[in-house]
């Protein structure tokens, strides 16, 4: 877009991270109902920002809108999981190439790997997974590219929840970070992103095989 969206109120923003929260650590399950008023009460809020988070939610794809069904958790299914990590695929690798072409520092992409072998609980670790990619092509010197690759960031922790409760798997994961970071530092473009691009492939075909219509 061309102008610069406006501020979130407060308390808008406020439900709006509650609920993402919620979603992306299993409190709030895929097609469970978000109930404006249900919502409203909880966090002591009127409905209307408990209605815009949702609409911004919607915009990032963690929440379906429907006029007769209202607001839900987006679920997730194999269809939907290729469909995001297929950009994933296309954007990610292409992005780290280009970071490590500009020789970035790579110092937030090691610290997200310290804080998620530290993390107490899977909302936190997933978290810095997250930071560990953002990382990685932040500084690719295409803030276009960077953006696209943030508009599925929610999409893709929305998968990796889900994934994680059926078959935790963050201790392998954890090691292809490593191995993606090892590479990097050692200046081994091709390696690194042939790393991150198996990493993410061998991920989303694991979890949900093609076919596959949980």
């Amino acid at each position: 877009m061309a102008f610069a969206p406006s501020p979130i109120p407060s308390r808008t923003q406020y439900v709006l991270e509650a609920v993402k929260h919620g979603i992306l650590t299993g409190g709030l399950s895929p097609g469970q109902a978000l109930v404006e008023t249900e919502l409203a009460t909880r966090f002591g809020v009127s409905k209307t920002p408990v209605r815009e988070a949702l609409k911004t939610l919607a915009g990032t794809g963690l929440v379906v809108m429907s006029q007769y069904k209202g607001a839900t958790v987006r679920t997730v299914d194999a269809a939907m999981a290729h469909e995001v990590y297929d950009v994933r695929l296309l954007l990610e690798p292409a992005a780290l190439r280009r970071t490590l072409a500009r020789r970035a520092s790579l110092e937030p992409a090691r610290a997200a790997l310290i804080r998620a072998d530290a993390a107490e609980d899977r909302a936190e670790r997933s978290l810095a997974n997250r930071e560990f990619h953002r990382a990685l092509y932040l500084p690719c010197g295409n803030p276009l590219l960077a953006r696209m690759l943030d508009d599925v960031r929610d999409q893709a922790a929305l998968v990796s929840t889900v994934a994680w409760a059926a078959e935790p798997s963050w201790e392998r994961e954890a090691g292809e970070h490593r191995e993606i970071l090892r590479r990097a530092l050692a200046d081994d473009a091709d390696g690194a992103a042939t790393a991150l691009h198996d990493h993410i492939a061998s991920f989303v075909q694991r979890a949900f095989p093609e076919g596959d219509h949980a």
